[in-house]
């Protein structure tokens, strides 16, 4: 039976927050949970419905999609470079929305909750991490927990439906403007979560409906993955909530000296601006990079087409990318997910096995000092790097680099071989498949990859034209 009834009350939390007030005592404030909250159909005239529907399914596995509402106060914290923060203030009350998706079937929890950073770049809540590695998640039996943070996000479900979402603030009143309260936001959703060994709290809606991770991983994509590496820097330690971080695609300097597994992989995309200045590997730090991909590819734009397509209450048998006008032709076709996947992986058994990922090679330099420029093989594709088959047995140029108006520079690029290079290089259909299993093959070897993603690849190889000339 769902439990729609609220923990805590408000003077209560109010309360807390005061005891709370003092730079010693920097826990995050309790929260009050409420739902599952009652939704209409997607496409509900009245907008009713959820905000950010997963698009996502994964034939013969059945996943149930809930949203809650989680209000409380928040401190905000001062952020010391690559230092522990204190508390500044308290007592900043906040009212905000998380989605939860789990397995139906009890039995397929693999015991990992992912929460998510919504990213809030594109002027509305977006859930990308789920995008790139969703029906992996999906596959491999976690639940995931997506959270909305930010202003600019909840001012859009405002907008979107003030029925529906009209009361949600994370700005204390427009008190607070720039985002200072996403941390404990952050911290609250996980903390309403009951882990292994725990039990509910009376009347506390059970957000996971009796699942009970023994890991929470934190993840966040672009600028979610800059906020998530203010939080490991100065917020995560007076607090400790997450057991890992898997920060996609942004990010500056993070510190490794805190006992907690920190993941980055980024795109070519990501290194334009920060392969000058690296970070090294360590114990608790590990960082890839993905040659020839791009800050946004061709599986989010899919995925942001049928997530709107599911919102206005159709489907979408035949999504497409968004189409625009950038100095070069858009979206890098290079699978950055099928990296991503393996990363979860590696995550989840450095945490649980103490078993360090492999080590992954830099993409290459040209010239070392900002700006930086990659080194680039005859077809204009970078050197170095994680390189999947579909960089390393090339049918096209793909890049993470691309120019023109709003946001090309983040869209990478995409251009097909004319047919005389294609002839050239693969005579045949098994001079292709051949070189594409040898790389597979080996970035499997590597860790780089995993099987079903190395499986796929393989038999997109197979039922390809290239070499049947």
């Amino acid at each position: 039976m769902r439990n729609n009834k609220k923990y805590f009350t408000r003077p209560a939390l109010l309360i807390l927050a005061t005891l709370l007030a003092s730079p010693l005592l920097a826990q995050v404030p309790a929260a009050l949970v409420t739902g599952p909250v009652p939704a209409a159909a997607h496409g509900d005239p009245g907008r009713n419905s959820q905000l950010n529907p997963n698009a996502i399914t994964v034939a013969g596995i059945d996943y149930i999609e809930e949203e809650f509402f989680i209000e409380g106060v928040a401190n905000r914290y001062s952020t010391p470079e690559l230092q522990t923060g204190e508390v500044t203030d308290s007592g900043h009350p906040y009212k905000t929305r998380f989605i939860v998706r789990r397995p139906a079937d009890a039995s397929h929890f693999n015991g990992t909750l992912v929460v998510e950073w919504n990213n809030v770049t594109g002027s509305r809540d977006l859930d990308i991490d789920w995008w790139q590695s969703g029906a992996h998640l999906m596959r491999e039996g976690y639940a995931f927990i997506a959270v909305s943070a930010q202003r600019v996000g909840v001012n859009h479900m405002r907008e979107w439906s003030a029925l529906r979402y009209g009361d949600l603030d994370v700005t204390h009143d427009g008190m607070v403007t720039d985002d200072a309260l996403s941390y404990d936001i952050f911290s609250a959703v996980a903390k309403s979560v009951v882990r292994s060994g725990e039990t509910s709290p009376a009347g506390a809606p059970d957000v996971l409906s009796g699942l009970r991770p023994s890991m929470i991983l934190a993840t966040g994509h672009s600028q979610s993955a800059s906020r998530l590496a203010t939080y490991i820097n100065n917020v995560h330690g007076l607090d400790p909530v997450y057991d890992g971080f898997m920060v996609h695609g942004g990010g500056g300097r993070i510190r490794d000296d805190q006992p907690v597994k920190i993941f980055r992989v980024m795109a070519e995309t990501d290194m334009a601006t920060r392969a000058a200045t690296p970070q090294p590997d360590s114990n608790h730090f590990r960082h890839w990079e993905v040659a020839g991909t791009s800050h946004v590819d061709v599986p989010f734009e899919l995925e942001y087409a049928m997530m709107v397509a599911l919102e206005e209450g159709r489907r979408l048998s035949d999504p497409q990318p968004r189409n625009p006008v950038c100095d070069k032709p858009t979206y890098s076709h290079v699978p950055f997910r099928h990296v991503m996947n393996a990363a979860f992986e590696h995550l989840r058994n450095w945490i649980a096995e103490d078993v360090p990922p492999p080590r992954a090679p830099a993409m290459v330099l040209a010239q070392t000092t900002a700006p930086v420029s990659f080194a680039r093989d005859q077809y204009g594709n970078v050197l170095g790097g994680i390189r999947l088959a579909e960089h390393a047995v090339p049918t096209a140029t793909n890049t993470g680099i691309n120019s023109g108006d709003s946001f090309c520079r983040l869209y990478g690029s995409h251009e097909p071989f004319a047919l005389d290079t294609l002839k050239t290089l693969y005579p045949s259909p098994e001079s292709y498949i051949s070189a594409v299993r040898r790389v597979v093959e080996q970035n499997l070897a590597d860790g780089f990859i995993l099987p079903v993603d190395a499986q796929q690849t393989i038999r997109q190889a197979e039922s390809s034209a290239i070499g049947r000339w």
